[in-house]
C-alpha cells in the first residue's frame, strides 16, 4: 500500500505533467539540454584560458563583466526585439551569433577584440536567455508550467554534468593529439573550441519546432492594482511597473553577490586545494547533476510548503550556510561538500522565481519583463567579476565569501517581504480566461 502511494505520488506531481508536453516543448527541452554542453565547458576552462594566456586576473574580469554590461545596456531593447519577431526567430539568432563572438573570444589575441566579442556575445544571449521563458509560458498549461520551467533548468545543469566530466577529460585527450602541456593555454582553447562548436547544434531541435500563436488569455494586470482600459503603456505603468520593480530587487542584490563570487569558484578551488583539472571536472559535473535533480523536485517542494515564494526563500535561506562552508573549511572535502549543497539548494529556486514572475504579467510584455529581470540581475554582472579581479589580487577570496553573504541574506528577506504574504492573493485575484 506504502509503495502504491508512492508510486501513486510521483505520477500525480511527475509523470502527469511530463506527459503532457506537446511536441514543441519536447523539442524545447532537446535545445535546452544540448546547449548544456556548451556552457559547461566554457564555464569550466575559460577563466584557465585566459590566465594560461597570460591576460591579467583584472583584464580577465573586464572581460566577464562585457557580457552582463551588453545586457545592462541593450536588455530591453532586446527584449523589445524578442517580442516584436517572435521567440523561436530570437532564439535562433541569439544561439548562433553568440557562438560566433564566444569563438572569436578564444581565437584572436588582441584585447580590444576579446573585450568586443565578449560585449556582443552578450547582446545576443541575452536575445537567446530572455525569450526562453516567454516560450516556455507559450509552451505549456497552467497545470504542466511549473514543471516545464523546473524541468528546463534541471535538465540543463544535468547536460552540464556530463559536459563537466567530458570537458574535464579533454585537456589531457589534447594534449597526446597535440603534443602539448594540459595546461597550457592551447589545451584549454583546442576544449573550448570543441564546446562551442558542438553546442551550437542546439539549434536544430529549435528549427524543427513550431512556435504557438500568442495567446488572448487575459492578462493578471487587474490582480496588481491596474485597469483594464487605457494604452498598453498606461496599463504597463499602472499595473505593472511596481510589481516589477519588487520583481527586480532581490534580483540586484543576488546578482551582485553572485558576480563577485561565483565566475571563480574554479579559481578559487585550484588555488585554495591545488585540486586537478579531472577532479575540477567532476566536482562540477556532480554540482551541475544535484541542481538538475534539485531542480526537478522544486515544482513538488513548491507544493509541500505552499507557494514558489516560499519555497524560493528558504532554499536560498538555506544555501548561506554552505556558502560559508565552501570559503573556510580547511580541508577540500568539507568544501567541496558545501559547494554541492549551496549549488543545489540555491538554484533550484531559480525556475520557481522565474515562473512566478512569468505567471504575473501579461503574455504580451512578456519578452519587455523578461529582460528587466535579466537586466537587473546583469547589473551585479556588469561591474562584479571586474571587482572581483581587483579584490582578489589584493586580498584574496575571504571578503568576496563575506560579502556574497550578506547580499544574499538581505536579498531573501526583500523575497519575503515583498511577496509571501501577497502570492496567495496575487493567485486568487489574478484574472480568468473568459
Amino acid at each position: 500500500m506504502e509503495n502504491k502511494m508512492v508510486f501513486d505520488n510521483i505520477h500525480q506531481h511527475y509523470i502527469q505533467p511530463i506527459r503532457s508536453f506537446n511536441r514543441a516543448a519536447r523539442l524545447f527541452l532537446l535545445m535546452i539540454v544540448i546547449d548544456g554542453v556548451i556552457f559547461s565547458g566554457w564555464q569550466l576552462f575559460f577563466n584557465f584560458y585566459m590566465l594560461e594566456n597570460g591576460f591579467t586576473r583584472e583584464f580577465l574580469g573586464l572581460v566577464n563583466s562585457m557580457p552582463s554590461a551588453a545586457g545592462l545596456i541593450f536588455g530591453i531593447w532586446v527584449g523589445r526585439i524578442s517580442d516584436r519577431i517572435g521567440r523561436k526567430a530570437s532564439i535562433i539568432i541569439g544561439l548562433v551569433m553568440a557562438s560566433v563572438f564566444m569563438l572569436a573570444q578564444i581565437t584572436f589575441q588582441q584585447p580590444v577584440i576579446i573585450a568586443s566579442a565578449a560585449f556582443l556575445t552578450g547582446v545576443f544571449s541575452m536575445l537567446f536567455i530572455v525569450s526562453q521563458a516567454p516560450l516556455m509560458v507559450k509552451l505549456s498549461t497552467p497545470e504542466n508550467r511549473t514543471m516545464l520551467f523546473s524541468l528546463t533548468f534541471g535538465l540543463q545543469t544535468l547536460a552540464g554534468a556530463v559536459g563537466s566530466v567530458f570537458a574535464g577529460q579533454l585537456p589531457a585527450l589534447f594534449s597526446g593529439l597535440l603534443q602539448i602541456d594540459a595546461h597550457s593555454a592551447m589545451a584549454y582553447q583546442a576544449v573550448l573550441v570543441t564546446s562551442v562548436l558542438l553546442g551550437t547544434s542546439a539549434v536544430i531541435p529549435i528549427l524543427m519546432m513550431k512556435e504557438p500563436r500568442a495567446s488572448t488569455e487575459s492578462a493578471p494586470g487587474s490582480a496588481l492594482g491596474g485597469t483594464a482600459s487605457g494604452s498598453p503603456r498606461e496599463k504597463l505603468s499602472s499595473s505593472l511597473i511596481p510589481l516589477v520593480v519588487k520583481m527586480t530587487t532581490p534580483q540586484v542584490l543576488i546578482g551582485f553577490g553572485a558576480a563577485i563570487l561565483i565566475p571563480y569558484m574554479n579559481v578559487f578551488f585550484k588555488e585554495r586545494f591545488n585540486i586537478s583539472d579531472s577532479l575540477l571536472g567532476v566536482l562540477f559535473s556532480v554540482s551541475s547533476l544535484l541542481i538538475g535533480v534539485g531542480s526537478i523536485l522544486a515544482p513538488r517542494l513548491s507544493t509541500l510548503l505552499g507557494g514558489k515564494i516560499k519555497a524560493v526563500a528558504i532554499t536560498q535561506f538555506a544555501s548561506l550556510l554552505f556558502l560559508l562552508t565552501i570559503g573556510f573549511a580547511p580541508v577540500l572535502w568539507i568544501s567541496s561538500v558545501g559547494f554541492l549543497l549551496r549549488s543545489a539548494l540555491m538554484n533550484m529556486s531559480a525556475p520557481l522565481y522565474s515562473a512566478f514572475c512569468m505567471e504575473h504579467t501579461p503574455e504580451k510584455h512578456h519578452g519587455f519583463v523578461n529582460s528587466i529581470l535579466n537586466l537587473s540581475w546583469n547589473i551585479g554582472w556588469a561591474v562584479g567579476p571586474y571587482i572581483s579581479g581587483l579584490v582578489q589580487e589584493q586580498y584574496g577570496f575571504t571578503p568576496l565569501f563575506i560579502t556574497t553573504s550578506i547580499l544574499y541574506f538581505v536579498a531573501i528577506a526583500f523575497t519575503w517581504h515583498f511577496f509571501v504574504r501577497t502570492e496567495s492573493h496575487l493567485d486568487a485575484t489574478q484574472v480568468k480566461p473568459g
